[in-house]
């Protein structure tokens, strides 16, 4: 189980780098959706309690929420608003696919320095937690399409709930499903305000939205 928990953080993190490789909205979505589904079967690998009724049902859970319907929701904003590409982003994607490789290398450092059990030190658990959320950070402020964004935010969402597995000896339930419900939420308002956004102005660009007066 523990080779296969550390084959799924490696997994992620290489997801999380492709994320900022990547121009085509759909195929970020596919992405982020692969990695929502590998969050969901990554409790049963880690935690003592594996295949428990309580462990299965968060692992559908977090399978069905991040790997089908918050993707299905944002397949529906792209088609709605008629994009395909994030074609001028604030930090091109080479430079944006180094800096996600510096921040890997961070996180590792930092890792290391973290007051976190011995066991964790020798663990992926916690420098990949660091590093998705620090390029789910990357990819909210590099990227100007609001569905990037959003994604980026998923992205960052995901790097904390994988810190939250690695600082627990348990899971915790109640937080974890509080976070789903968040993140679906925040999701689904985010579909519907986007929509709304490109009926109305023609454009999800956030640069143009700044631009707007009172």
């Amino acid at each position: 189980m523990e080779q296969l928990s550390q084959l799924l953080l490696a997994f992620i993190v290489f997801l999380s780098l492709y994320l900022l490789g990547s121009s085509s909205l759909t195929g970020c979505i596919k992405i982020v959706a692969l990695q929502g589904m590998c969050l969901g079967v990554l409790p049963l690998t880690i935690h003592a309690e594996g295949f428990h009724p309580r462990a299965l049902l968060l692992a559908a859970g977090m399978f069905v929420l991040k790997g089908i319907v918050i993707p299905r929701i944002l397949k529906y904003a792209i088609r709605e608003v008629k994009i395909r590409r994030e074609l001028e982003p604030i930090v091109g994607y080479a430079p944006s696919l180094l800096l996600g490789a510096a921040l890997v290398g961070v996180s590792f450092v930092l890792a290391e320095r973290l007051p976190v059990p011995a066991g964790l030190r020798t663990s992926l658990l916690i420098p990949i937690s660091l590093a998705t959320v620090m390029m789910g950070m990357l990819m909210m402020i590099s990227r100007i399409k609001a569905v990037t964004q959003v994604i980026g935010y998923l992205v960052f969402e995901n790097g904390i709930y994988l810190f939250g597995l690695a600082i627990s000896y348990e899971v915790p339930w109640l937080i974890e499903m509080g976070v789903l419900l968040d993140v679906f939420v925040a999701v689904f308002v985010m579909g519907i305000v986007i929509d709304h956004i490109a009926r109305a102005f023609d454009s999800i660009s956030t640069e143009k939205m700044t631009r707007l007066n009172d």
